[in-house]
């Protein structure tokens, strides 16, 4: 029996600072489903040239009281990104706190605006340790 991985979805309590973040990340959108009946928006992002692995992104028009705080229950998003210290600069110049600094040149964690832990690996061999991130500490959890 074939199976073949279709998406991740995400639930999302404010649709347009997801889609910000995700943009940050590389990420475009696809394909958008809106369903007045049942008053949700399905958004499917995806990096160019992977859109066979998209992230669904559901948005609940009248509020989603069932988002949980912390969505470290979920595990986490990887992607595989070509200079880790490249976008890691970039997502802090736009505001988005590194949970987990690229210290090895390889690894970081950040958090969406709806608290999914995120994980940014860097494509083939990691990068030689580099200031300011070798010695970046940590900032909450990841």
């Amino acid at each position: 029996m074939r199976v073949k991985y279709l998406h991740t979805m995400v639930r999302v309590a404010d649709l347009e600072k997801s889609i910000a973040f995700y943009n940050l990340l590389g990420l475009k959108e696809t394909r958008r489903h809106e369903s007045e009946a049942g008053r949700f928006t399905l958004l499917f992002l995806a990096a160019d040239g992977d859109h066979d692995c998209p992230l669904e992104l559901t948005y609940n028009w009248d509020g989603d009281e069932g988002l949980p705080s912390d969505s470290r229950h979920f595990g986490h998003l990887a992607y595989e990104v070509e200079n880790i210290y490249d976008l890691c600069q970039h997502l802090m110049d736009n505001g988005v706190t590194i949970n987990r600094p690229p210290r090895d040149g390889h690894m970081a964690f950040v958090r969406s605006p709806d608290n999914v832990s995120i994980e940014l690996l860097q494509a083939g061999e990691s990068l030689a340790p580099a200031e300011p991130w070798a010695s970046m500490e940590n900032t909450g959890h990841w």
